[in-house]
C-alpha cells in the first residue's frame, strides 16, 4: 500500500509522458489575462460578465473534448492490437516454418533460419515506415547485404520482405519439403502480417478532420477569453489563477488527444515499436536454437508419405 501510494504521487508530479511543456504557454497567456481582467474591474471598469457563461454552455465544449480524446485513443488502442497481431503472427509463422519445413542439407537449415530473421525484419521495416525512416542497420543485420541495399531503394520495404517470405514458402513447396495444406496454413498467417501492416497504415495515413480540429480550438480559445469575464466579480485577484487552472484542464485533454492519435512515434505516449521488435528477435533466435524432435520429424515424414 505504501509502496502503490509512493507512486501514485510520483506519477502526479511526473513531467516527462505528460503535455505540460505543450500546454503551459497557452495556460500563462490565460492566466495573465485573467490577471489583466482582474486589474480592469479593480479600476471600477465595466468587465464583469456573468451573462457570457451561457455562450458556450460547457456541457457542449465538454462533450467535443471527449468526443476528441476517445477518437484518439481509439486509433491508439487499434494501433496496438495490430502490433499485438504482428507480434503473434511472427511467432506461429516462426514456429511453423521451423517445425513443418523439412532439411536435407545444411544449406536447407541455413535457409529456414534465414526466412525467420525476415521475419523480424518484416516487423522491423514496418516499425522504420510507419515512422517515415529509411532501413537502418537495425534491418542489415537481419537481412544479407544483397536483400538491405533492395529495401533501401524500395517505397514500402515491409512488402517486399513479405514478397521474400512467400517466395521462400512457395519454393519450399516446389521442391516437396512442405505439403500444400502447411504451405496455406503458413501463408493465411503471412496475408495477417500484411493486413495488419495495411491497418497500421490507415491508422497513419487517416487524421482528425481539419473542420473538426480548427473549430474545436476556436471554442476551447473564446471559452478562456471569456472565462475570466463571468468569473471576475466573484473571484476578484484570484481570477487569473483559476482561469489559469481551467485552461490547463481543457487544453490538455486536448493535447493528450494530439499526443495519442498516432501511436507509431518516440514520444513518451507511443507504442514501444523498439521494445516490441526487440522481443520478436529475441523469441526467433530462441526458436532458431532449438531443434525439432526425431519423434515427431518421423511423424511428419510418415504423414507427408500417406
Amino acid at each position: 500500500m505504501i509502496t502503490e501510494r509512493g507512486q501514485w504521487f510520483q506519477t502526479a508530479i511526473q513531467i516527462k509522458g505528460s503535455v505540460l511543456s505543450a500546454i503551459y504557454q497557452r495556460v500563462l497567456w490565460c492566466g495573465s489575462f485573467g490577471v489583466f481582467v482582474s486589474l480592469l474591474h479593480f479600476l471600477k471598469l465595466p468587465v464583469s460578465q456573468p451573462i457570457l457563461g451561457s455562450v458556450i454552455p460547457s456541457i457542449v465544449l465538454g462533450l467535443l473534448l471527449v468526443f476528441r480524446t476517445n477518437t484518439a485513443y481509439e486509433r491508439f488502442w487499434e494501433g496496438r492490437k495490430c502490433w499485438g497481431s504482428i507480434v503473434n503472427n511472427v511467432r506461429n509463422l516462426a514456429r511453423q516454418i521451423w517445425v513443418s519445413v523439412d532439411e536435407i542439407s545444411p544449406e536447407d537449415r541455413e535457409d529456414k533460419i534465414q526466412a525467420l530473421r525476415l521475419l523480424v525484419a518484416f516487423a522491423v521495416t514496418t516499425k522504420l515506415h510507419l515512422r517515415g525512416e529509411s532501413v537502418d542497420s537495425e534491418v542489415e543485420e537481419l537481412v544479407p547485404t544483397t536483400m538491405y541495399l533492395k529495401l533501401k531503394t524500395m517505397n514500402n520495404p515491409p512488402l517486399e520482405v513479405a514478397f521474400w517470405i512467400g517466395d521462400y514458402l512457395n519454393l519450399q513447396h516446389n521442391r516437396g519439403y512442405l505439403n500444400v495444406y502447411q504451405l496455406t496454413a503458413i501463408q493465411e498467417l503471412l496475408n495477417n502480417l500484411v493486413d495488419n501492416l495495411g491497418s497500421c497504415e490507415r491508422i497513419l495515413r487517416t487524421p482528425m478532420p481539419l473542420a473538426y480540429a480548427i473549430h474545436l480550438k476556436q471554442l476551447l480559445l473564446l471559452y478562456c477569453i471569456l472565462l475570466p469575464f463571468q468569473m471576475v466579480q466573484s473571484l476578484g485577484w484570484w481570477t487569473g489563477l483559476i482561469v489559469a487552472l481551467v485552461s490547463f484542464t481543457l487544453f490538455g485533454i486536448e493535447a493528450i488527444g494530439l499526443e495519442i492519435e498516432n501511436p507509431f512515434g518516440y514520444d513518451a505516449n507511443d507504442l514501444p515499436l523498439d521494445a516490441i521488435c526487440n522481443t520478436m528477435k529475441c523469441n526467433i533466435e530462441d526458436l532458431i536454437s532449438l531443434n525439432p524432435s526425431v519423434k515427431y520429424a518421423n511423424t511428419k515424414h510418415q504423414i507427408n508419405q500417406f
